[in-house]
């Protein structure tokens, strides 16, 4: 049986048959185009030339600014700060654009203008789909007039009313120790950067605000570093009959409690009965949001708090400016330490006695850890002064505590300093007060100065003191520029360092110069 095979057939090449697109003459100038993707009869060069997406949006605009503080006007009513040709300007000048809404915007930069020409000038690129299919991409610049418009805090600097809340804080005491420290740690922490104006009145300083958030803002600061008392009040205006709108100044007074670092307290028996039978006469070793106070004689110390003192107020036996100066004829350790205090019994002598009479005190002490034979102190001199305080004649009354009243307290350990100084290697920040239309006489200036003196020397001896406080690197060839320039100065003191026994600040604690930071107050 055989197969049928059929024979190969040949495969016959056909050409391809090409289609015919349709074109169509461009309208406008007759070039042929796909008349099925064609915008408009337009072939693009057309389009890009006959169509314009940028119509619509302004070429010409107006910016607001504050020739005082140099803010920008942000509509309707905010006004915000931004350096020339920053991102903040950029952002501002195309908010102005109306139009701007209905395209994409590809990119936007400034173009130089005299500084002097008041026109701001900005080169805008954008991209919109002018017929179906076909995006057309298209820049342009926009013209800005820069007018000069007063804002309204500004405004309020020129009348009466600059303020709207003042902080008053007040401290019934001799001398400005207090307030030196307390300066230090606004400036460290920066509190004071919403006021608009620092004055210095007697017993205290009043630190005025353009708003009330900031002066309780700032009330919040004062009531977490130091024990003090607030109250408020406040004062109308004016008022709106028809809509019952009422303006307010409003006032905090705040008090600090008229204990010092270094002084003496006499506690009412009771109160040192609660808080922890402590003896009554103590010296107040430290002030932070409690009174600190220390017994020399058993180390025991005690917190009285904000709330227990104002309860049951009472002021300072002595303060530091009746401290007498005490030779250490013979000392020694009598228990273990406690914290940095040691206890000791010393045998020493007035300053002013030797080489006149052999009057010497035997006393207890707790700086057993710094005094030696031969040193210096200062203390209060109890034997023969009389103290115009009730508390201290319930103790001189009492059967209890009048025998364990001592005859001299020593405080601290006294450094002899040279009249002739040295620089010191730091300086401390301060802030520009106001002194007001009464500047202070030669005799206050002189008292003020001696504080702080005063306050330098306490800074240099105690360490814990020393760690609240930002000491800055000495630049000793700027210091007059800066006490003239800016709203903070520095203030350089002067120190003996030829003493071998004298504290000294090593200067990995200082931070650098007040130029390399940077730092100014902010308006």
């Amino acid at each position: 049986m055989s197969m049928d095979i059929d024979a190969p057939v040949p495969m016959v090449h056909r050409p391809s048959v090409l289609q015919n697109v349709a074109t169509i003459l461009c309208c406008n100038c007759g070039v042929p185009i796909d008349g099925t993707s064609a915008a408009g009869a337009l072939c693009y060069d057309c389009v890009k030339l006959t169509v314009d997406i940028s119509e619509g949006i302004q070429r010409e605009a107006t910016l607001h600014i504050c020739r005082d503080c140099e803010r920008w006007l942000q509509p309707p009513a905010h006004w915000i700060t931004a350096a020339p040709e920053s991102r903040e300007l950029l952002a501002l000048c195309l908010r102005k654009l109306r139009g701007l809404t209905k395209v994409r915007i590809i990119d936007a930069g400034f173009i130089w203008t005299e500084p002097h020409s008041r026109r701001v000038k900005v080169k805008i690129t954008i991209q919109q789909e002018a017929f179906e299919g076909t995006i057309l991409q298209q820049t342009f610049e926009v013209e800005y007039v820069v007018a000069y418009h007063q804002c309204p805090d500004c405004a309020k600097s020129f009348t009466a009313n600059t303020w709207r809340a003042v902080v008053q804080v007040r401290q019934k005491v001799p001398h400005k120790r207090t307030f030196l420290y307390l300066e230090q740690l606004i400036l460290k922490h920066s509190a004071h950067k919403d006021t608009i104006n620092i004055k210095e009145v007697k017993d205290g300083l009043d630190f005025f605000y353009a708003q009330r958030n900031h002066a309780e803002k700032f009330l919040d600061f004062l009531t977490s570093v130091a024990p003090v008392r607030t109250k408020k009040s406040q004062e109308l205006i004016s008022m709106d009959i028809h809509t019952s709108t009422k303006s307010y100044k409003f006032s905090f007074s705040v008090e600090l409690v008229p204990i010092c670092k270094d002084d003496l307290v006499a506690l009412p028996i009771k109160l040192a009965k609660q808080i922890g039978n402590i003896a009554p006469l103590t010296i107040c070793h430290r002030v932070g949001t409690s009174i600190n106070l220390i017994d020399p004689s058993t180390l025991q110390t005690a917190d009285v708090s904000t709330p227990i003192y104002w309860r049951s107020p009472f002021v300072s036996l002595a303060d530091v400016q009746e401290l007498v100066e005490f030779v250490v004829m013979d000392i020694e350790i009598i228990g273990k330490a406690k914290g940095r205090f040691l206890p000791a019994e010393a045998t020493v002598a007035r300053a002013s006695d030797l080489g006149v009479n052999d009057i010497t005190f035997f006393t207890r002490t707790h700086l057993g850890g710094v005094l030696h034979a031969g040193d210096s102190a200062m203390g209060y001199h109890l034997t023969g002064t009389n103290f115009n305080n009730r508390n201290f004649e319930a103790l001189e009354q009492s059967n209890v505590y009048s025998s364990s009243i001592p005859d001299v307290m020593l405080v601290k350990k006294f450094y002899a300093r040279k009249k002739k100084n040295k620089s010191r290697n730091w300086q401390l920040k301060r802030m520009n007060k106001d002194e007001g239309e009464m500047l202070p006489k030669k005799q206050d200036q002189e008292r003020m100065e001696r504080d702080f003196e005063m306050f330098l020397r306490d800074v240099e001896e105690d360490t814990e003191l020393r760690g609240t406080v930002a000491l800055y690197k000495a630049q000793r060839e700027k210091k007059e520029k800066d006490r003239m320039e800016g709203l903070e100065t520095a203030s350089v003191a002067e120190t003996d360092t030829d003493g071998e026994d004298l504290p000294k600040i090593d200067m990995d604690e200082l931070l650098d110069e007040f130029n390399e930071l940077g730092m100014e107050d902010e308006q």
